[in-house]
């Protein structure tokens, strides 16, 4: 039995991004020595897409946000940030981080802050905007192996459309990184320094501003 052909890719294939704002900061901290999330996620998913040939058409962000009476600097950077942002035309979904007190590599028990659900959201936008064909190109900021169940549903997803969709990853790579691979059964697209050094933000949203 002959399989049918799979379908060709647009001339101009339609991406959206979706950020993972806490992965992105802690890759470009390994691989460049960064301190803060300083980058742009629009302008990186721009660079991206115009070096693929992909027409942009709408930038997702995703991140935790500490409470303010847990860490008031973090907060308020986080507030600013995001409203910028937003204001650049980016989509941003928050979630509060959560504190758990857990068992240190040093015998101590600490309040560590983690992100609850942010994952699933960006997993749950990827499904949902493919099923209502608003992409062909899914690009990922983000090394998060949570997400490479996404791959099957979505090749699913493209089959039942008898249309082509890509899947990729896009992630920080400098002489430190130890982890160089992006998420399984994806596109991946390393960044070197030199292009996210072109996507920088220049603001620093201390808290004084």
């Amino acid at each position: 039995m002959f399989k049918s052909k799979p379908p060709d890719p647009p001339a101009s294939p339609c991406a959206i991004a979706f950020v993972d704002g806490q992965n992105l900061f802690h890759c470009a901290k390994t691989a460049f020595g960064y301190t803060y999330p300083n980058y742009d996620p629009k302008k990186l998913a721009e660079i991206i897409c115009v070096n693929a040939g992909w027409n942009l058409t709408q930038v997702r962000f995703y991140t935790g946000v500490p409470p303010r009476d847990r860490d008031a600097t973090w907060h308020s950077f986080w507030a600013k940030k995001t409203l910028q942002m937003s204001r650049s035309g980016v989509h941003v979904v928050t979630r509060p981080l959560r504190y758990a007190e857990e068992l240190l590599s040093d015998g101590t028990y600490a309040y560590v802050a983690r992100e609850k659900g942010i994952d699933v959201r960006i997993a749950i936008d990827v499904m949902t905007f493919a099923d209502k064909k608003a992409y062909d190109v899914a690009l990922l900021f983000t090394q998060d192996q949570d997400l490479a169940e996404l791959v099957p549903e979505i090749r699913t997803i493209a089959g039942r459309q008898d249309r082509w969709i890509k899947i990729a990853s896009a992630f920080p790579v400098g002489p430190a990184t130890v982890n160089t691979r992006g998420v399984n059964s994806t596109d991946w697209i390393p960044i070197d320094r030199a292009t996210y050094d072109q996507c920088l933000d220049p603001n620093r949203y201390e808290p004084s501003n």
